[in-house]
């Protein structure tokens, strides 16, 4: 079976988090829903758990910090192509969130953007050529 991971994400407000995943192609898993949390799937081994600020609270004792002015993690997600990167970026923000947090990056064998979601948590989709991710990106670039 492959490995899996949930990515947890405290959220001020479930329902207006679970809309905008929705927007940008994350597909709601009823079962593991309920008015704490949602389970939001990206992929069959990607899955976020959307959990309310008390319910957060009840996993950690850490302090939570305001994902609009402290940066935790960068979650990136490959895509298919430039233009799903694009896609999902142009998505994001027609939902809610914020396009191009980070600057933009394109080194031609790999391009990426970025997007806040709502409630600051700054996701970075991305695509690398099939040659780079074969051979390693020192590869593609000694090409050039």
């Amino acid at each position: 079976m492959p490995q899996t991971i949930f990515i947890n994400l405290p959220v001020a407000d479930l329902d207006r988090s679970v809309a905008f995943y929705e927007a940008i192609g994350f597909v709601p898993n009823a079962r593991f829903t309920n008015h704490m949390a949602a389970c939001m799937v990206l992929s069959d081994t990607i899955a976020i758990m959307l959990l309310t600020h008390a319910f957060w609270s009840t996993f950690t004792d850490r302090r939570r910090v305001d994902p609009s002015r402290d940066a935790q993690v960068l979650l990136c997600i490959g895509r298919p192509d430039r233009k799903a990167v694009d896609a999902i970026t142009q998505a994001a923000q027609s939902a809610g969130g914020t396009a191009d947090p980070c600057p933009v990056q394109d080194h031609g064998f790999m391009y990426g953007r970025s997007f806040a979601d709502p409630d600051g948590h700054i996701w970075e989709p991305m695509w690398m050529s099939a040659e780079a991710i074969e051979n390693g990106p020192e590869a593609v670039l000694a090409a050039d």
